[in-house]
Parts: C-alpha cells; structure tokens; sequence
C-alpha cells in the first residue's frame, strides 16, 4: 500500500517559538516537538555544511520509531560544482553520517539553482552516480577525503535509497529531463513556487517528491483550505496509483508550514 508522508523543511526557526513551540520549549526539545505532530522532516542542514555523524544519530533517537527524514544534498554539489565532477564530494556527503538515520532514512533531495540550465550529459552523469543502495553509498563514502572522526562508513544496513531532484531553470521543462531522471528512477520534483519556476507533473519514480514553498508568495504565504483540498486531491491520485508521497511545506517566513502540513496530512486517506 501506497504511503503519504507529510511535513516541514527544516524545524529551527525562531519565529516559531511561543507560536508552534510553546512558549519555554528548551532549542533542544524542538525536534522532539515537531516529531510528535508531523510525520516527517527535511533536513535542510546538509544543504548549506556537512554535517556530523553524532547529529544524524541524534536526530534519530530523538523521533518516533515510524518517523522519516528526507535528506537535503549538498549546495557545493549543486550549486558550486553545479553536477560536475562531484564524485569526491559526493563521497564526502555519503560518509558524512547521513546513513547512520538507519530506517529512519528516507529520500535525498537535489535542489538545483534557478541559474543552472538543462544539460543532459552533466545531469545523466550526476544521476549514474547517486547510489541505488546503503551498501553502494558506503562504497562510494569509502572514498572520502573527511577525518575519521567526521564519518560513518558502516551505518545503514542493507537498503535501497531514493532520489528526487528538484529543478528550477525553465530549461527543465523540456521533456528531455523528465526521460533522464526516469531512465534512473529518481523522481522530479513537483514544487509550487507561488509561479516563479516551473511546475513539472512527470512522474519519473515510484515514488513522488512535493515541495510546498508558498501558494501566492514565496516561503511567506500560507494555503487556503481550496488550496489545500486541491494539493490533497492531486496527492491522493498518486496514492491511488500506488505512489509514495513525501511533501514538505517550506513556507516558513509566517509560521504557516506547520499547521499546513497538518491540514494536508489530515486530507489524505
């Protein structure tokens, strides 16, 4: 059976505080908090550092046994190196500690930059070489370059991983994408950016990847209840297809990413 799996990018936001937090809930206990309300997370930390193999297996231990994290790649992958000759930065970002969330684990998100055309040959190379498996991954993380004591090279058993990426340059709407990131069964990403980037339905995966950034403007404004009935009816049909949906509200410049999520999780069957 298809699962929905609803939540928020990221949960550190000081406007939150006394808003969604209650009032005098301790920084710490902030991802406990959001853990008992939603039932999923992006971690949006691995976008902008690597960061440690003690915070991903704090994170773990801190949540419920069925909840899952979606994991959000590098910005030196994406936007520095832009999917070229990544490898050795890939590897980094695999031994990094990201495994160690064990079933915990869910998919990795690849935001592109607005600025970064279509090319086919650098996507296709850059998708060859996300690992398929938790085994793969630790081979490839066996290449890193990182302290010892920054990596986990033996977490993750034995499990497939997915990968969705998310793109913004209109150059993606060609249908050429969508054929590419088809071809290795990672999912393109379906974002409602208030209509500042393309919105792409393909569906290249079994699973789908959604990100709510903001219905009328970016990050700031919150989902009307015909805004949210009409995302929870196009998210059903791909449940009743037999797709996996993983959505993640990222409007959160006014507080509204959390009680979005609950209304559109509350929606779907």
């Amino acid at each position: 059976m298809a699962v929905a799996r609803v939540g928020i990018s990221g949960w550190t936001y000081a406007p939150w505080r006394g808003v969604f937090y209650p009032k005098g809930l301790p920084h710490r206990a902030e991802l406990e908090y959001a853990s008992s309300t939603l039932d999923s997370i992006e971690i949006n930390g691995s976008f902008y550092a690597l960061q440690k193999p003690s915070s991903y297996r704090t994170w773990a231990q801190s949540t419920p046994d069925s909840f899952v994290f979606a994991v959000k790649g590098g910005r030196y992958i994406t936007h520095i190196l832009r999917l070229r000759n990544a490898r050795a930065a890939l590897a980094n970002f695999f031994a990094s500690g990201v495994l160690a969330l064990g079933p915990k684990l869910g998919p990795f998100l690849w935001q592109l930059p607005p600025t970064l055309p279509l090319d086919p040959e650098a996507l296709d190379g850059f998708l060859t070489m996300l690992p398929a498996t938790a085994t793969a991954a630790r081979a490839l993380a066996a290449e890193t370059t990182l302290e010892e004591d920054r990596t986990d090279l033996t977490s993750g058993g034995e499990r497939p991983l997915r990968h969705a990426v998310e793109a913004r340059h209109p150059s993606f709407a060609d249908p050429e994408f969508a054929r590419i990131a088809r071809a290795h069964g990672v999912a393109v990403v379906l974002a409602d950016t208030a209509g500042r980037y393309p919105v792409i339905r393909e569906v290249t995966a079994d699973f789908v990847y959604v990100r709510l950034h903001g219905d009328e403007e970016l990050y700031a404004s919150g989902y009307t209840d015909e805004a949210l009935d009409r995302w929870a009816a196009e998210l059903q049909g791909r449940l009743d297809s037999g797709l996996d949906v993983y959505a993640y509200f990222d409007n959160d410049m006014k507080v509204r990413a959390p009680y979005d999520a609950m209304a559109l999780r509350e929606r779907l069957r």
